[in-house]
């Protein structure tokens, strides 16, 4: 697919232009300069053609930081389609925004000069001073009034190709087949979406580019590089993976300002992911914080694997590790834990097999006579407490959901079952299932109001 970048100094109105492109808010916008930092990308239609809109962190020499965020500004400008610099029509034109305009067009990629915020006459006449660039597409525009925008949005659609259609033939009518024969989603063919997340400086920009193979996300000895979320596709045997490297999370009295915002987006992320990275410093003591963070991944659902990033720097054994983990973790015993280094690379390569066994797990059918089979076994091993000298009867269970596996026990009273009695029962489900990784629901639910009174007499 096509891409188009923007590209601008900081604070120019890069992350207001992709969202109002985009048609929602993906990136985080704020008067701060530098808000973005790493690029961010998103699938946008202008009309009946599709593209990657790219957003990328500022061109600002002020850092080090901000320097590696140039450089790879300039790197994915170097791969784009086409290109939009935007500069600030509050201000006149500089020396410095004219060089790089300049730097952009030797590359030989279609390139507009976007004059942003020209919000009144006085901006008007400001932005005719953008002429002396000598650009052959330039636009002025408002993207806090959607004034101009409907334009440039005209010149992306120019400059992209028609869509190649494929011929819909059998073999392609078998491939959009989406749903299996009881009518659930078929998760064969979707993408793996896996979320990045922990404290801040625990590696994980780095674990992105490492699993990635390039050089995708910042990485710095900043605390909090990252503030919008980093997303980027990889292919590993024939399966398409989502990777989204999240914003690091602070504790709750050292949230400011963006970082606010990002908390909020990493959650957001959460939400429409399939499987957590959990990325731990093996080289810290694990914190409260630590804690906190595998509660998210807890509380939507995921499928977890907990990774121990720089482990070449640890002074405790992996058992032992794994045992401190365990302890802390009471309620992601079922993730698997892996170690690695990211930043050399070592054991990387190892996450994707387990990105595949954990989906598997997290997508799976129970088969619902064995489901039934093991329920029956279960109860009469460790019959189920009666209530009030009331009998407690599951009557059989099904499962109804996927990604994570979801069975309702149907019952006479629902209410009656003890939590303590579900964690047994998940146990069991564990013995005899492979669901290495991933949390299971159980839902207790009534039988018709019928049943219930016969139960009852």
């Amino acid at each position: 697919m096509q891409k188009i970048i923007l590209v601008g100094k900081p604070n120019v109105g890069k992350s207001s232009l992709f969202n109002r492109l985009a048609k929602k808010r993906i990136a985080i916008t704020s008067d701060v300069s530098g808000t973005t930092r790493d690029t961010n990308k998103a699938e946008i239609t202008i009309d009946d053609k599709k593209c990657i809109l790219v957003d990328s962190g500022g061109l600002d020499e002020s850092s080090e930081l901000f320097r590696n965020v140039k450089e790879k500004t300039l790197k994915e400008a170097q791969n784009s389609d086409a290109i939009i610099y935007m500069v600030d029509g509050k201000n006149f034109p500089d020396d410095e925004d004219k060089a790089m305009f300049y730097a952009l067009l030797r590359l030989g990629i279609p390139t507009a000069l976007v004059i942003n915020k020209v919000d009144s006459k006085k901006d008007e006449q400001r932005a005719w001073e953008f002429d002396s660039f000598g650009a052959k597409d330039l636009f002025a525009i408002s993207v806090t009034h959607n004034a101009g925008v409907d334009e440039l949005s005209k010149w992306i659609y120019r400059h992209l190709k028609d869509e190649i259609k494929p011929d819909l033939d059998e073999d392609f009518d078998d491939f959009l087949e989406t749903l299996d024969e009881e009518g659930e989603q078929n998760f064969e063919e979707k993408n793996i979406r896996v979320g990045i997340i922990g404290r801040v400086n625990v590696g994980k920009s780095s674990l992105l580019n490492a699993l990635v193979k390039d050089a995708r996300a910042v990485v710095s000895d900043v605390a909090g590089t990252t503030i919008d979320p980093v997303n980027e596709t990889f292919v590993y045997e024939d399966r398409v993976i989502e990777f989204v490297d999240t914003a690091g999370i602070r504790k709750r009295g050292k949230i400011e300002g963006i970082e606010r915002y990002a908390l909020n987006r990493t959650e957001s992320v959460l939400e429409n992911t399939d499987i957590a990275l959990l990325v731990l410093d093996s080289s810290e003591p694990l914190t409260e914080l630590d804690e906190r963070i595998a509660g998210l991944a807890s509380k939507f659902n995921l499928g977890v694997i907990i990774v121990l990033n720089k482990w070449d720097k640890s002074e405790v054994e992996f058992d032992e590790m794994k045992k401190i983990i365990k302890d802390k973790f009471k309620f992601l015993t079922y993730a698997p834990i892996i170690s690695v280094s990211a930043l050399g690379g070592k054991r990387v390569h190892k996450i994707y097999s387990l990105i595949f066994e954990v989906y598997k797990n997290f997508t799976q059918k129970i088969q619902t006579s064995r489901l039934n089979e093991l329920i029956e076994e279960a109860t009469k091993i460790h019959p189920i407490p009666r209530e009030k000298g009331k009998s407690v009867k599951i009557y059989y269970a099904v499962q109804f959901g996927f990604a994570p596996p979801k069975i309702a026990l149907i019952m006479n009273r629902p209410r009656a079952l003890h939590f303590s009695y579900k964690r047994y029962l998940t146990n069991k489900l564990r013995e005899k299932f492979d669901l290495n990784g991933v949390p299971v629901v159980l839902i207790p639910k009534n039988r018709s109001s019928d049943s219930e009174e016969k139960d009852e007499q």
